[in-house]
């Protein structure tokens, strides 16, 4: 044991719910030019919250600027995906976790519909030759 073990060490403060960074004013601003850009060329833009030093507190005041939407939808696909409009059309966010709910990430998306809404078209085909050969084994009305 080394005389630095004798010394009684106390740790105070940590992370708080009230900690704020600097960065919610750049989201913002990052937004607005993503749905700018979305008008003017049609792209969309996904912006990664968890990229970025972004608290609790900060996460609460943009969920309370941006407010909520009309739509609201759940995947699941290994972990709840939990996607959200905002009362801004277009700027949705999003939610990924795994299976045991612990989020994976947090993300801005400024879109019409998020991608991840969108049925592949492979998906769809496959649908389609189900529906065939359903079709198929109907009785003759």
């Amino acid at each position: 044991m080394s005389g630095l073990d004798s010394i009684p060490v106390r740790v105070e403060g940590g992370p708080s719910q009230d900690f704020r960074t600097d960065n919610l004013q750049p989201v913002l601003v990052q937004l607005q030019q993503a749905v700018e850009h979305l008008l003017a060329a049609g792209e969309e833009t996904t912006i990664d919250l968890g990229a970025m030093p972004f608290s609790e507190r900060d996460e609460a005041d943009l969920r309370e600027r941006l407010g909520v939407g009309e739509v609201a939808a759940t995947l699941d696909a290994f972990g709840p995906t939990r996607i959200e409009e905002t009362r801004f059309a277009g700027v949705w966010l999003i939610e990924h976790q795994d299976a045991e709910q612990r989020r994976l990430t947090l993300h801005l998306h400024v879109a019409r519909v998020p991608e991840i809404l969108c049925a592949p078209i492979d998906d769809i085909a496959d649908g389609l030759a189900v529906l065939r050969a359903m079709n198929l084994n109907l009785p003759d009305s």
